[in-house]
């Protein structure tokens, strides 16, 4: 049976609005099948609050929606939500196809720079899967890069539009990540939330205590440089900003998910100051949790259509 599970709050674009075909996803992953039962309504659904039940779920629609084969991530490592991720390259599309006649672009000649690509590799993943667009994914953990490696290796098609490297400075945001003469159409990027590890497991606490379940050996899954830097995601977005005004014409749009939305007055005031043209905030929402996707160029208009013309047409 199908479980419906509308989420009207997703892109329009989004396969995953009218919730999940179990039956269908046991079939693209069959170790999910485990982890599937009815709810008391007699729907199929699985324990959300069971992390191996979750990572299996977003692998069977990797392979189900994306054609996505034998992705795996190391255990501990952030399992991103394929639905809302999927939001965020939609609205990215939007967003460059706001410069193209309202058309998104599709092909391998859009170029995107993921900041914390991660080992999951979800947004090169969905990106080549629902646009063609080619990636270069960059990260501070030679493990995820490896784990990112192996899984596309496994996956030709994806791969022959992905290439990686290891951001060599923590402290850093696009520096060591735009190198020599590249230019990106687009900047995608999901920062770490957190100020430290002990502001991380006080959370982990709290959303344990939350469901009612013991907290002791559970973990909502993420890594130190997935959950938590310093300064957190206000830190880590204010270097990010500081940084692309350094590199006003090697990126078209910047733009990063924005978790805690009290902090958007801060980042539109600082992006205001740093002579931003264009700043724009798309509000992204699956089931009762609402993000925002910030987004900023400092191109004038001339030059925007001057760069949708040029690059992609």
């Amino acid at each position: 049976m199908q479980q419906k599970m509308p989420k009207h709050q997703l892109h329009p674009r989004n396969v995953h609005r009218d919730g999940y075909d179990f039956a269908k996803l046991v079939q693209a992953c069959p170790a999910l099948s485990a982890y599937v039962s009815p709810s008391p309504s007699g729907q199929l659904t699985i324990d959300f609050s069971d992390p191996k039940a979750v990572l299996l779920l977003n692998k069977s629609l990797l392979a189900d929606a994306y054609g996505y084969q034998e992705w795996s991530i190391p255990e501990g490592s952030l399992c991103p939500p394929v639905p809302g991720r999927a939001d965020y390259v939609h609205y990215l599309a939007d967003l460059l196809g706001s410069g193209n006649g309202g058309q998104p672009p599709h092909g391998g000649g859009v170029q995107i720079l993921d900041i914390g690509v991660g080992a999951s590799g979800i947004y090169p993943i969905l990106g080549r899967a629902l646009y063609g667009w080619s990636f270069h994914g960059v990260d501070i953990s030679p493990e995820a890069l490896q784990a990112l490696a192996a899984h596309l290796a496994a996956n030709p098609h994806f791969k022959a539009g992905v290439s990686i490297s290891l951001q060599q400075d923590p402290g850093q945001v696009l520096k060591g990540a735009i190198t020599g003469k590249a230019v990106y159409d687009a900047v995608a990027c999901n920062p770490p939330f957190y100020a430290s590890a002990a502001a991380a497991a006080e959370e982990n606490e709290r959303k344990w205590r939350k469901l009612g379940k013991a907290a002791a050996g559970r973990n909502f899954a993420g890594q130190a440089g997935e959950l938590w830097c310093e300064g957190g995601e206000r830190g880590f977005i204010t270097r990010y900003i500081s940084e692309s005004r350094e590199l006003p014409t090697r990126c078209f749009w910047y733009t990063t998910l924005v978790s805690r939305s009290a902090h958007l007055p801060y980042f539109e005031r600082l992006l205001n100051e740093s002579g931003a043209n264009a700043v724009h905030v798309q509000p992204m929402g699956q089931g009762q949790k609402v993000s925002h996707m910030l987004c900023w160029t400092y191109l004038s208009a001339p030059l925007q259509r001057d760069w949708a013309r040029f690059r992609w047409q």
